[in-house]
């Protein structure tokens, strides 16, 4: 089975951040449909993360976005086995 069959990664894009300015980071799906990600208030206000959004920014990294509420997941490529 494809990654992209499977009903757990039904709720999850794959996005290129575009944009870094505080207190937005835009990103870009692969259907090429902009975003504006909504980040929590721990996000909001911790540096390292803006620094980070930013390597990912340069690095053109492709990142895994909910579909519904345009946030950042930290687990979004994990996929648990099918059984």
């Amino acid at each position: 089975m494809l990654l992209d069959q499977a009903t757990n990664m039904k709720n999850i894009l794959a996005a290129q951040i575009i944009k870094v300015f505080y207190p937005f980071v835009i990103a870009k799906t692969e259907t090429g449909a902009y975003l504006k990600l909504n980040l929590s208030t721990n996000e909001r206000h911790d540096p390292l993360f803006w620094d980070e959004a930013r390597s990912i920014l340069q690095a053109k990294l492709w990142v895994p976005i909910g579909k519904n509420y345009h946030q950042l997941l930290d687990n979004g490529w994990l996929s648990e086995p099918v059984v």
